[in-house]
């Protein structure tokens, strides 16, 4: 892929789906700094990288900490010398068995579904545009979801924090798309995470498989390459659009 040497890129988020477009980046010859709430993951992960020949960073950071965002697009743009692309991409994995319905959900399940996948992600905006604009342009990427638009009897606060984002996504590409700012959104169907393989019942994942168009559930290089596509400079007119990587799960 062309288009990616040279840049600096912030993943915000480096599990799963975030390690594998690190991984990606470097590869296509970007500078990466990865952040993730797992300090530990997220350090050993560019120490492999840098093993390797490649650029990259890794730190600890909280999407939810405003303070804690600035830092990690302010190392980026110490160590590289400015900032090209972000990708948004944290979650917290574990409240999303919480998020019920709007009944029988605690207001504490619903605000930290908030507070991380729509607060978070409009933090890293923030964070961002000021650097992108210095530079002339650049890529903005969230991770979205089917679900901003499906209409599920469940977790409702999740499919409200990625129709929010997707809203973000439309007001970022409508208000600095002039100034080379671009913001795209990639909505991934079942992604067969590590960590998803090692707990997921054989029977669940047959389940899953069932409701695709494809042979195959989704890996996480499949969203990665659509990341990377994005922010690389053939992607460039691409604009304020939720992009589906879902193996035909959904059409949309």
């Amino acid at each position: 892929m062309r288009g990616l040497g040279g840049k600096v890129v912030v993943v915000a988020g480096g599990g799963g789906i975030g390690a594998a477009t690190v991984q990606r980046l470097v590869e296509g010859g970007a500078r990466v700094v990865v952040g993730d709430i797992n300090a530990t993951h997220a350090t050993e992960l560019a120490e492999g990288l840098r093993a390797a020949g490649h650029a990259c960073i890794g730190t600890g950071f909280d999407i939810t900490d405003e303070a804690s965002v600035n830092a990690l697009v302010a190392l980026a743009v110490k160590e590289f010398g400015g900032l090209d692309a972000l990708f948004a991409n944290a979650a917290d994995l574990q409240i999303i068995h919480q998020d019920s319905n709007v009944l029988e959900e605690p207001m504490s399940v619903f605000d930290r579904t908030l507070d991380v996948n729509l607060r978070g992600h409009w933090l890293c905006t923030r964070a961002a545009l000021p650097e992108l604009i210095k530079r002339g342009g650049g890529s903005l990427v969230y991770t979205s979801s089917a679900a901003a638009v499906m209409g599920e009897a469940v977790r409702p606060a999740y499919a409200i924090t990625k129709a929010g984002i997707e809203a973000l996504v439309r007001h970022v590409a409508s208000a600095w798309g002039k100034q080379n700012i671009r913001a795209n959104a990639v909505a991934p169907g079942f992604v067969m995470t590590p960590q998803i393989q090692a707990s997921m019942p054989a029977e669940f994942r047959e389940q899953m498989l069932k409701g695709t168009r494809h042979a195959r559930l989704g890996e996480p290089s499949d969203i990665a390459s659509m990341v990377a596509f994005v922010m690389s400079d053939e992607g460039t007119w691409i604009q304020g659009q939720s992009l589906g990587v879902n193996g035909g799960a959904s059409f949309f």
